[in-house]
C-alpha cells in the first residue's frame, strides 16, 4: 500500500468515525490505577472484592478481558507502562525517548498535548511518573504525586505469625497515602469533582487523566474498609507457593523491594494479609470512582463523554512465590480494560488480545487527533465491531534482560535465558499457569514456532537482546510434525 493511500484510508476511517459521534467533539475521562490485577473485580469472577463501581462501568460498557503491559527495563514497572501509554511508543523505541522525554513535549507530540491541539482542555491529577512536568504537559494539573506514596521499614518482611504485626493499613500515623491529611485517593476524588464542575462552564470538550497511585503499596485504607475483608475469609492463591524457584535468576529476589513486603519462605498468613490490604485499598479507590461518576452523571456532560479504565500493570501478591509485578505471569501483565460511552456496547466482554496503551490511540481517533508517529492501535474497530481480530496476533512480553514470553493462540512461552529456561502454558486449560508443558516431547513443535514468533516480535520492537543462543533447540529449523 502506496503512502498516499494509507494516509487517505486513516482519514476516511477517522471522518467515519467522527460521523458516527455526530458533530460535537466526545469529552474522555480516562481513570488510571496502579498495580491492579485483572482478576480484581467483582463482576469478572472474583467474590472475594467488593467493586460495585467497577462493576457499574463493566455493565455500562465493553470489558477487554485480555488487556496485556508489555514490561519494563526497570525493576519501577509503572514508568515505562505510563512512558508507554503517554507517548503511544513501543517498549524499547520509548526506552530511548524516556531519557528527553521533554523534546516529545516541546514537539507537542504527548497524549494530552495531541487533544489539546484540537480542542480539547486538559486536567490532570495523581500519580505522573514520567519524565517530564506533568503542569507542562496538561493545562491544569493539581497533586501531582511520585511512583509510591513514603513507606516506612515497618511495612517490610511482615506479617509474621511468630510476633505482633507491626504495621497498619489504616494508621495515619505511618504516613504514606495519608501524608497531607487526606487519603491520596480521596484527594483524586475531590480534584475530580472540581475538574468536572470546571467544565461544565465551558464550551470545550475535556480530557481528564485521573491517575490514582492505590493500590500500589503501602496498601493503606481506613480502617471501615479493611474490616470489609476478615482474614478468615481471604483465600491463600490456588497458585501459592512457599518461594519461586527461579526467582534470583529473573531478577525476583530478596533484593528487589516489591518481593521484600512479605517474608521468605512465604507463609499463607503472609499473603492472606496482603491480599486483605489489597482487596480493601482496591474497593476504597472503588468508592472515590464511584463520587466521580455520580458527579457525571448529575452533570450536563455524560451524554457526550467516554469513559476509559485500566491499570498500568497487575500485581502478583503471593501467586507463584512472587509479591511483585515484575515478571511475565498473567497476574502481572494482564490488567482491567473497561470503554464506556456513546455507541460502545453494554455488557459485553471481548476477548481479542489488546494493550492497555491502546488507550491512546483510541481516545486520539475519537477526538480526530493527529495519530501520526504512534505504534499502538486504536481500540475502535473492535468496539464499533467493524473488526472482530485483535490488531495483534501474539503478545509480547519483557522484564530487563531476564525475562522474555509470547502469548499466541491460548498458549504462552515465557523463556528466562540466564538460566536458561523454558516455561510453556496452555492458558485455555490452566489459566493460572501452573503446568509447564515445556519438557514434553509433544509440545516441542508448539514451542519452536512460539520461539520464532517471538523472534518476529523482538524485530518488531527493537529488542535488543538476543535469544538464539540459550535456546538453540528452540531456535533449529522445525521438522515436519
Amino acid at each position: 500500500m502506496n503512502h498516499a493511500l494509507r494516509r487517505w484510508l486513516t482519514l476516511f476511517a477517522t471522518l467515519l468515525a467522527l460521523a458516527e459521534l455526530g458533530a460535537e467533539s466526545p469529552n474522555l475521562l480516562f481513570l488510571l490505577s496502579d498495580d491492579q490485577c485483572f482478576d480484581t473485580l467483582h463482576a469478572t469472577g472474583n467474590r472475594e472484592v467488593h467493586t460495585p463501581n467497577l462493576d457499574r462501568l463493566v455493565a455500562q460498557g465493553t470489558l477487554f478481558s485480555h488487556a496485556y503491559n508489555m514490561g519494563s527495563w526497570s525493576g519501577a514497572v509503572c514508568v515505562p507502562s505510563r512512558t508507554m501509554l503517554n507517548t503511544g511508543r513501543f517498549l524499547w523505541p520509548v526506552q530511548r525517548l524516556h531519557q528527553n522525554l521533554d523534546s516529545e513535549r516541546q514537539a507537542r507530540r504527548l497524549w494530552a498535548q495531541r487533544l489539546h491541539t484540537v480542542g480539547y482542555t486538559t486536567y490532570f491529577t495523581g500519580k505522573w511518573h514520567l519524565n517530564v512536568d506533568a503542569d507542562r504537559v496538561f493545562q491544569v494539573a493539581r497533586h501531582i504525586r511520585g511512583g509510591m506514596p513514603k513507606d516506612t521499614p515497618e511495612g517490610y518482611d511482615r506479617p509474621r505469625s511468630d510476633q505482633p504485626d507491626p504495621w497498619s493499613p489504616a494508621n495515619p500515623a505511618f504516613g504514606g497515602y495519608w501524608d497531607g491529611g487526606k487519603h491520596w485517593s480521596e484527594v483524586v476524588g475531590d480534584d475530580a469533582l472540581d475538574f468536572l464542575e470546571l467544565a461544565g462552564q465551558t464550551n470545550a470538550p475535556f480530557f481528564m487523566y485521573l491517575a490514582f497511585n492505590a493500590p500500589h503499596d503501602p496498601r493503606q485504607s481506613p480502617q471501615t474498609f479493611v474490616d470489609r475483608y476478615p482474614l478468615e475469609r481471604i483465600a491463600v492463591p490456588d497458585s501459592f507457593l512457599p518461594a519461586y524457584p527461579d526467582a534470583t535468576h529473573i531478577g525476583c529476589g530478596p533484593d528487589l523491594r516489591d518481593e521484600r513486603l512479605a517474608p521468605f519462605p512465604r507463609t499463607e498468613h503472609a499473603v492472606k494479609v496482603h491480599r486483605q490490604e489489597y482487596y480493601a485499598i482496591i474497593t476504597h479507590l472503588d468508592a472515590q470512582l464511584g463520587r466521580i461518576l455520580d458527579a457525571l452523571d448529575r452533570s450536563s456532560l455524560k451524554h457526550n463523554t467516554y469513559i476509559f479504565f485500566t491499570s498500568d500493570h497487575g500485581l502478583a501478591v503471593g501467586q507463584h512465590g512472587l509479591m511483585g509485578k515484575q515478571n511475565l505471569y498473567d497476574h502481572s501483565v494482564r490488567v482491567p480494560l473497561i470503554a464506556v460511552g456513546p455507541g460502545i456496547p453494554k455488557g459485553k466482554t471481548i476477548g481479542a488480545p489488546v494493550y492497555l496503551q491502546d488507550v491512546m490511540p483510541t481516545t486520539l481517533e475519537l477526538a480526530g487527533a493527529s495519530t501520526a508517529g504512534l505504534d499502538f492501535q486504536s481500540l475502535l474497530p473492535l468496539l464499533r465491531r467493524r473488526s472482530d481480530r485483535s490488531a495483534y496476533p501474539a503478545i509480547y512480553g519483557a522484564y530487563l534482560d531476564l525475562q522474555r514470553a509470547v502469548t499466541s493462540a491460548n498458549h504462552k512461552l515465557i523463556l528466562y535465558p540466564k538460566i536458561p529456561r523454558a516455561l510453556l502454558f496452555d492458558l485455555e486449560r490452566d489459566p493460572l499457569e501452573m503446568s509447564n508443558l515445556a519438557n514434553d516431547p509433544a509440545h516441542q513443535p508448539r514451542m519452536r514456532r512460539l520461539f520464532a514468533q517471538l523472534l518476529s516480535l523482538q524485530r518488531q520492537m527493537q529488542d535488543p537482546l538476543d535469544l538464539r543462543p540459550a535456546f538453540p533447540d528452540l531456535n533449529e529449523p522445525r521438522q515436519p510434525e
